[in-house]
């Protein structure tokens, strides 16, 4: 059973930075591919980054390119997400997933296994 707990969200004002932490237990790490995706209220899930096994490879949608971040250490079962210049608009429930596979998936059905989520606020 793999299972994958966040971490790292809180308020922050608009501006301000956040690191999230997503740690994985239960099979090997490194065969993962990791993404994060987050839900505001009312809306859908949508896809905010994603790294393959080998971290050679990442995806990010427009909305936080260049103030997001994605990393993985896989001798720590880890990954992060550092977000800077956050906004308003940022606010959401933010969940991290894992599927096996040597790609990288930016799609929420392609991912097998969530976290229960971190919420972050950023106020203006």
């Amino acid at each position: 059973q793999v299972q994958l707990v966040e971490s790292g969200g809180g308020l922050v004002q608009a501006g301000g930075s956040l690191r999230l932490s997503c740690a994985v237990s239960g099979r090997t790490f490194s065969a993962y591919a990791m993404g994060w995706f987050r839900q505001a209220p009312g809306k859908e899930r949508e896809f905010v980054a994603a790294i393959n096994w080998s971290s050679g490879r990442t995806a990010y949608p427009d909305s936080v390119k260049g103030r997001f971040t994605i990393s993985r250490d896989n001798a720590k079962n880890t990954v992060y997400l550092q977000m800077n210049s956050l906004k308003p608009e940022d606010t959401a429930i933010y969940f991290c997933a894992a599927r096996t596979g040597q790609g990288f998936y930016t799609v929420r059905t392609a991912y097998d296994y969530w976290g229960q989520g971190t919420q972050v606020t950023v106020s203006s």
